[in-house]
């Protein structure tokens, strides 16, 4: 087999930001078809990697070369401003020409429509053919097939696909740039966290879509079982550099845990042989008997390459307390109904949550899930119907909107301070570190802070001193691969009930022990986890259902 051409290549590369050191003669290669993950803790530099290979950031040195007439397509979270074209028309319009053709047309059929414009309808018509035959000749008819294929995978609704974009929200613009560089069809696809704001059934769409994909990948992302069922090379950065390991995300963790292993044993060894010498010199370097020897070994030493011990990640680990034990029955819910508007969420919904069971929630957008916890937290009435909360139960609600409620003033410390004014500093700094807010972290205020750290932040506040029932709405949105983990080897030793939304596989197979679908056909319930309800469904989100 020949070596494949690589297309990109960082080449002895370093790099500094303000006070840090990113990268420091670092070299790797993205060859031609490869599915490559990139991989490091938060602020390593994996988006300065990308705006390095797109020439919007250059190294300090080395050099970052790409191969003549590479088509580069980069997603990432800063969408921009987009407004006063459909969705369709803005994800066509990353594939070039064909959209000021299409935006032409579109032009020309309002225009035909338009009484006041009846007098020039010869010339529009005539013109609406040419533009028509020009649209057809590149292809146009089947792109913007297409293009409502790649919309339909990322859950927009025809409604939604025809509707000016800067009607949509935050969440949806973000899939409409998505959408926009799978249309491309790039030579290389660079996708920054690209399943950050997508649902189970996009998510598992967008798998599929980049299994298919002919070009070379290299992307991130803080779902694990995603990147492990597309990638089949790792690239971590590490300490400055760029390590390569050829195989997919759990071949990645294996082999690193395994590095590390050996790498200290043989740091140990040659502490052990070192102090011997360094044992030998210091009981005979008094006697000239001895004199050459001891030179002969003091020269060994300080010739000898010393071992580095491996580089202690930060990964943190968090004891719950444990929490009060609360009644055997939970929450009861009776004959509850509520909707919104014109919509009919529930009809006489009769649910139950006993204690220590881990419910997760699935069902497709709109059908009810964040509405459901909402009920059980008691943020929303039923219109009719009870909820009823058992006898001492202690609840802690997280959801997207208690991170909005922090105050922007107050620092991480006092934020935690203000929650518990009886804990010590020293617990609350380890609190804070365990959610990894370490050093001067702490001191940051809280209107700074990113996605991920408001959602630390409220996470550990609620943990810290645990209540007996955990309702949980997307708790691991905007958390990395590493704090993720922490908070699932954390949850999966809490002794309380759980209710939860999450469309993270790895989160839901290892903490749920029922699952409630939400489907328009009714409501189910199956008594094992999630990683059962694959089994039993054969699908892996209910939206999926053929």
């Amino acid at each position: 087999m020949g070596t494949q051409p690589q297309m990109i290549r960082f080449e002895n590369i370093s790099k500094q930001n303000s006070q840090r050191i990113l990268f420091f003669e670092a070299s790797a290669a993205l060859n031609r078809g490869e599915k490559v993950g990139l991989v490091g803790p938060n602020g390593a530099g994996k988006t300065t990697l990308f705006r390095m290979i797109t020439g919007e950031e250059l190294p300090d040195e080395g050099q970052v070369s790409v191969e003549k007439q590479v088509s580069i397509g980069y997603f990432n979270q800063d969408v921009g401003e987009m407004s006063g074209r459909s969705a369709v028309a803005e994800v066509m319009d990353g594939a070039g020409p064909v959209s000021t053709v299409a935006a032409e047309l579109a032009d020309l059929e309002a225009a035909m429509c338009c009484p006041d414009r009846a007098d020039e309808m010869e010339a529009i018509i005539a013109r609406y053919g040419e533009v028509q035959a020009r649209f057809e000749e590149l292809g146009g008819y089947e792109l913007e097939g297409r293009a409502r294929e790649v919309l339909a995978g990322l859950s927009f609704s025809q409604q939604m696909m025809d509707t000016d974009v800067g009607a949509l929200s935050g969440g949806w613009k973000m899939r409409v740039a998505l959408g926009r560089i799978l249309l491309m069809q790039p030579d290389a696809m660079l996708l920054d966290e690209p399943s950050n704001h997508l649902d189970l059934e996009s998510l598992i769409w967008l798998e599929k879509f980049l299994k298919g994909y002919e070009g070379a990948l290299l992307m991130t992302s803080h779902d694990r079982e995603f990147l492990n069922r597309i990638v089949t090379k790792i690239i971590e950065i590490d300490g400055g550099s760029l390590i390569s390991y050829c195989g997919d995300y759990a071949f990645y963790e294996r082999q690193r845990a395994l590095n590390e292993k050996q790498q200290q044993a043989q740091f140990e060894r040659q502490q052990a042989m070192l102090a011997k010498e360094l044992k030998f010199i210091e009981r005979f370097k008094a006697r000239a008997s001895h004199a050459s020897q001891v030179q002969s070994r003091v020269k060994k030493l300080d010739k000898i390459e010393r071992f580095e011990p491996p580089k202690r990640r930060q990964t943190v680990s968090f004891d719950f307390p444990p929490a009060p034990r609360s009644g055997e029955d939970v929450v009861v819910l009776r004959n509850v109904h509520k909707g919104y508007a014109s919509r009919t969420i529930y009809q006489g919904l009769d649910f139950m949550i006993r204690r220590k069971e881990r419910w997760c929630v699935m069902g497709v957008n709109g059908a009810g899930k964040s509405t459901l916890l909402k009920l059980v937290a008691g943020s929303t009435e039923p219109d009719v119907g009870t909820v009823a909360v058992g006898g001492s139960v202690k609840m802690g609600y997280f959801s997207q909107h208690a991170m909005e409620l922090l105050d922007g003033d107050a620092t991480v410390f006092e934020s935690l301070e203000g929650s518990f004014p009886q804990a010590g500093q020293g617990s609350l700094r380890s609190l804070a570190g365990c959610f990894g807010f370490s050093g001067d972290d702490v001191e940051k205020k809280c209107r700074v802070l990113s996605g991920g750290e408001k959602a630390r932040l409220v996470m550990a506040t609620m943990l810290f001193n645990p209540p007996n029932f955990l309702v949980l709405d997307e708790p691991t949105n905007h958390l990395d691969l590493d704090t993720k983990e922490m908070l699932i080897t954390a949850l999966a030793a809490y002794e309380g009930t759980m209710l939860f939304v999450s469309h993270d596989r790895h989160f839901l197979a290892t903490l749920s022990n029922r699952v409630l679908e939400l489907t328009p056909e009714g409501i189910h319930q199956y008594g094992g986890g999630y990683t059962e309800y694959v089994a039993r469904t054969g699908q892996e989100a209910p939206g999926l259902r053929s």
